[in-house]
């Protein structure tokens, strides 16, 4: 492969693929290279959910300045997009003198940030909110602009739109290097071949700086923290929380919340814990961990569904030295434009951070906008949220849509095929899952991870030893006769 672009992006999470969707806006070939089968397989994944309504990060920083600016922006691109948003708000508890204090702060802190209709309510107020909530709460600071999402979703309806206005990804394709001569970027090195282009977006979260460093740019380093969850089954106690209950933060992060999903979970989490440079892929969870998370979300909400927990998890944020986003132009390497140290509020702010990062490129270049260009992304209705009438019409048009292959969620053979056959479809187990909720019910996907396997097989026109769950080394299955699966 030999390719010319005007733009390379590296990764594919939330940031890269909310930089390609503004950049597919414009008259310029725009890739997206991501080392994993499937987008949005690391931090995004694997996060709070939250879109934060930007209280927290220092005045004038680029986290505050990015937060509020992305936050408005989704409510903008969430009809546009049919991007999974819940629009809750958020609160974050106080449960002592000390505590109360913090909340100041922070109202002073979030109105100089330019965060709408910030107010701190006392705890019986927030009580009849939440009824479920500690009775040893004593005030609460409301942010009515918060809300809650499906970070997959929305990384993937960014990529989506995007490819239909002539953007590229590319999966399952590591960079190797960047070629720099003369202190210019001339493009990158990928395991699929070389991709000419005048500029390199890094946005490779957690391997951000390893990224930077290929091009000779060593100005920062990424500290890796882990966050564990604890995901409980939306059957549990349904109507435990609405909103995501914070407690006061700390300098290691927000604390470890109680919060809903938008499918309707409920979820404890995240933990805290400062890792090794060179454990930067280290998700694996603790039962001291477990037991650190249970201890804590339990001041803010006694009563947890600890006997119907159903997984857990954790993700790996991306936290620069720098202390803040490290975001633009490389001072020493013309052409390489950082996005990087993408930690909390990253999340809510992508949508800003792509416009930060594309505006001057395109400005400078004088590329002007699509003259075609194409709003929204194929619909996906979900079929078990659809009248009696127009399931019965769907299955007419298409019969896979009457096998039910995931009887937990009750999804089907076609909500699946069309997520594997939709722009930038499906390529493992996990991501189906992700797409369609097939296999994130109480049995995890016991019942219908073969099945899932074997549509992916078919359509994909692969051998079920080349099935992945999520990553690029995770094949299921093994050929008996040749003992051999995965790439073997």
């Amino acid at each position: 492969m030999i390719k010319k672009a005007d733009v390379v992006i590296i990764g594919g999470g939330i940031t890269g693929t909310a930089i390609l969707y503004e950049l597919a806006k414009y008259d310029l070939k725009a890739v997206l290279v991501e080392a994993e089968p499937e987008l949005a397989a690391g931090t995004t994944k694997a996060n709070s959910a939250i879109l934060h309504a930007g209280f927290d990060a220092p005045t004038g920083s680029l986290k505050a300045r990015m937060n509020v600016a992305g936050n408005a922006r989704y409510h903008e691109l969430q009809k546009e997009l049919d991007l999974d948003i819940r629009w809750s708000g958020s609160y974050v508890a106080a449960l002592d003198e000390e505590q109360e204090q913090v909340l100041q702060e922070l109202l002073v802190r979030g109105r100089a940030n330019g965060v709408p209709g910030l107010k701190i309510i006392d705890g019986n107020t927030m009580r009849r909110e939440e009824p479920n909530v500690s009775p040893e709460i004593r005030a609460a600071l409301w942010a009515p602009t918060a809300g809650i999402c499906w970070p997959f979703g929305l990384a993937t309806a960014f990529a989506e739109n995007a490819v239909i206005n002539g953007a590229e990804v590319i999966r399952d394709c590591a960079v190797t290097d960047i070629l720099v001569a003369d202190g210019v970027v001339r493009g990158v090195q990928t395991e699929a071949g070389y991709i000419a282009a005048d500029y390199v977006i890094n946005a490779a979260g957690v391997h951000a700086d390893d990224v930077s460093r290929m091009a000779g740019d060593t100005s920062f380093t990424i500290c890796p923290r882990k966050g564990e969850y604890i995901l409980f089954d939306k059957t549990a106690q349904k109507d435990l929380v609405y909103s995501p209950i914070f407690p006061t933060p700390t300098k290691m992060g927000k604390g470890i919340l109680v919060c809903a999903t938008t499918h309707g979970n409920v979820f404890v989490g995240p933990n805290a814990q400062d890792l090794e440079v060179g454990e930067k892929d280290d998700t694996a969870v603790t039962i001291a961990g477990m037991d650190d998370i249970l201890e804590k979300a339990r001041r803010l909400v006694p009563k947890l569904p600890v006997g119907a927990s159903i997984t857990e998890f954790a993700g790996v944020r991306a936290v620069s030295d720098t202390g803040d986003f490290v975001l633009g132009p490389s001072r020493t390497v013309r052409g390489l434009i950082q996005a990087a140290g993408i930690q909390s509020p990253g999340l809510t702010s992508a949508p800003a951070i792509a416009d930060y990062i594309v505006t001057p490129l395109v400005t400078a270049r004088g590329i002007r906008r699509k003259a075609n260009y194409k709003k929204g992304r194929p619909a996906q209705p979900c079929f078990r949220l659809l009248s009696t009438a127009e399931q019965q019409a769907r299955i007419a048009k298409d019969s896979r849509y009457g096998r039910v292959i995931c009887r937990c969620e009750t999804i089907t053979e076609g909500e699946i095929v069309d997520a594997i056959r939709r722009p930038v479809g499906a390529r493992t187990v996990d991501g189906v899952k992700r797409r369609t909720r097939a296999g994130m019910g109480r049995c995890q996907g016991g019942f219908c991870g073969p099945r899932v396997t074997e549509i992916l097989a078919r359509e994909l026109h692969i051998p079920v030893t080349k099935v992945r769950k999520e990553m690029r080394a995770s094949y299921m299955f093994y050929d008996k006769q040749t003992q051999s699966g995965g790439k073997a």
